[in-house]
């Protein structure tokens, strides 16, 4: 059997953030976390065109505050906020309580895996040749600076009779490297043919190197 383990849930509490920050006794445990579920999937299905890297959530007594990271932040804004208003009342209906919305806009969106990923699946919706498709993801993400890209497909390739597994990896990838910045991001074509999967991990750079580069650049 392989040993597989997901690089952000490796990392969360050592060099990453969790993605929801709250604390609840063991009876309400259960349903916040279905509660955060639910916000997670109601944003995903509204304004999935956004971009949406991802979204965290904090919770205070009597507020819950979602942060989502978007590369096209405009699209859940819309105008003059009614987008985002929206969105804000919607949540609210959903949870009954009250909701705080905090968008952040991912600037480098080919150095996201989840937003690669994503890029990757509408590309194969439109019937798009899948090795042509891994390439230019892989050359993109490289040229934003990545230090390595690994992408994963598995499912029906190609429209092939048999369901098969093609990655490319370009780089250095080290996934069992906790100080690794390495970037997941898992999306779901569901094609005609059949569902493919698509995983893609982005070595980001070092979160110690990094820290010690932006202390000697202020100092």
């Amino acid at each position: 059997m392989g040993q597989k383990v997901r690089p952000t849930g490796f990392r969360v509490g050592i060099m990453e953030p969790w993605r929801s920050r709250w604390y609840a006794g063991k009876k309400e445990f259960s349903t916040l976390l279905v509660e955060d579920e639910k916000i997670r999937r109601h944003v995903k299905q509204n304004f999935g065109q956004a971009g949406i890297a991802r979204i965290d959530i904090e919770r205070t007594r009597d507020e819950v505050r979602v942060i989502l990271y978007v590369a096209r932040p405009g699209l859940i804004i819309g105008r003059k906020g009614a987008e985002v208003e929206r969105l804000r009342e919607e949540l609210q209906d959903l949870t009954g309580r009250r909701i705080h919305i905090d968008i952040q806009e991912v600037t480098r969106p080919e150095l996201d895996a989840q937003l690669v990923a994503e890029e990757i699946r509408a590309q194969l919706l439109r019937r798009a040749n899948f090795r042509r498709v891994m390439k230019r993801a892989i050359d993109q993400a490289m040229q934003a600076g990545a230090r390595g890209v690994r992408v994963e497909l598995a499912g029906r390739l190609g429209g092939a009779e048999m369901a098969r597994r093609e990655k490319m990896i370009r780089g250095s990838v080290p996934l069992q490297t906790l100080r690794a910045r390495i970037s997941y991001g898992f999306a779901l074509a569901v094609t005609p043919q059949g569902a493919t999967g698509i995983k893609v991990w982005i070595n980001q750079g070092d979160y110690l190197l990094d820290k010690e580069e932006s202390g000697h650049a202020h100092a």
